[in-house]
């Protein structure tokens, strides 16, 4: 039959998708499921990736970006990777295997450097909350402990942190000491350990006086009147007085600026706790650990062999 504009109709095809009666959302609906199998193979391939990526990381792609050598398991390899890598050459390719040793070596190192992270990032939270300035020192310590969220935990974790630093650093080196670790040819190290006990030391005593209570102002005081009666710096020691030095010019003086404990001696505590100590120690610490590798690593005890290395060595 012929349509109202006199062109015959286009006949339909009873397969067409346009035809309801058609196969057309059969079609449709393998499509559907032959989109979820390939959903559930990707799945299935991604969760098989990610196991074995957790089992062993070493062997993926970003890995081997980062270590820009041959992969294969050679100790030559692995050298290697620790040699030309960044971070990883901070520490020696190889160490002595008694040396890491927890009951020698106590860990006392890295758990003082470890501390010193910590009242660093504790200490730059603190400065947030704090003015050196007689007027609101104190109460910037009562805001601090009383209004600011987690304010007391923080102040804490600083001085307990403090305290801790101070006996670790001794314990390393009376664990130095009782190995014999001082010994050639480590004896500059020695020198520089000392040094940074000393700078720690001198944290903690300038530490005191930041929160200016009593306990601050006293312990402060003792300790610059002990400071007088250094040879040849202070005008109450030994050659002071010959080479010239007065209260007013020695090095009492210069660590309080001025006569007394005052609003100078708290800004000049306030800089070297927070500004010059800590860089000297960041730099006798890079020093420091520096000469650990240079010096051929950890110190460690008399060498020990394994019961099968016994046997090799009867054998040959």
């Amino acid at each position: 039959m012929a349509d109202t504009n006199g062109h015959p109709e286009k006949p339909v095809d009873a397969g067409s998708p346009a035809n309801g009666n058609g196969d057309g959302s059969g079609n449709g609906s393998s499509a559907i499921a032959k989109a979820l199998a390939n959903a559930k193979a990707v799945q299935a391939r991604a969760t098989e990736e990610l196991k074995e990526t957790i089992k062993a990381p070493e062997k993926t792609d970003v890995w081997k970006s980062v270590l820009r050598v041959k992969h294969d398991e050679t100790p030559r390899s692995r050298a290697l990777g620790v040699l030309s890598n960044v971070f990883l050459h901070l520490h020696p390719a190889k160490i002595n295997r008694d040396a890491v040793a927890y009951k020698y070596t106590w860990g006392m190192g890295g758990m003082t450097f470890y501390v010193y992270i910590t009242l660093v990032f504790t200490g730059t939270l603190l400065m947030f909350y704090y003015h050196p300035s007689k007027i609101v020192a104190f109460r910037d310590i009562l805001y601090l402990e009383s209004d600011v969220p987690f304010g007391k935990l923080l102040r804490n974790m600083h001085r307990w942190g403090a305290h801790l630093m101070v006996i670790m650093v001794e314990l390393h080196m009376f664990r130095v000491f009782l190995t014999g670790s001082y010994k050639k040819p480590r004896e500059f190290n020695w020198v520089v350990g000392v040094l940074l006990l000393v700078l720690t030391l001198l944290l903690s005593f300038t530490g005191y006086l930041l929160p200016d209570d009593q306990l601050g102002f006293w312990a402060v005081t003792v300790g610059t009147n002990m400071a007088r009666a250094t040879p040849l710096l202070g005008h109450a020691g030994p050659f002071g007085p010959q080479l010239g030095m007065t209260p007013f010019n020695d090095v009492r003086f210069g660590l309080l600026g001025g006569s007394i404990v005052d609003s100078n001696a708290l800004l000049r505590a306030y800089i070297w706790h927070c500004v010059a100590i800590p860089i000297l120690a960041s730099a006798f610490m890079v020093v420091h650990f520096w000469r650990v590798r240079k010096d051929g690593g950890i110190s460690g005890p008399a060498p020990m062999m394994l019961e099968r290395e016994i046997k090799d060595v009867k054998k040959i």
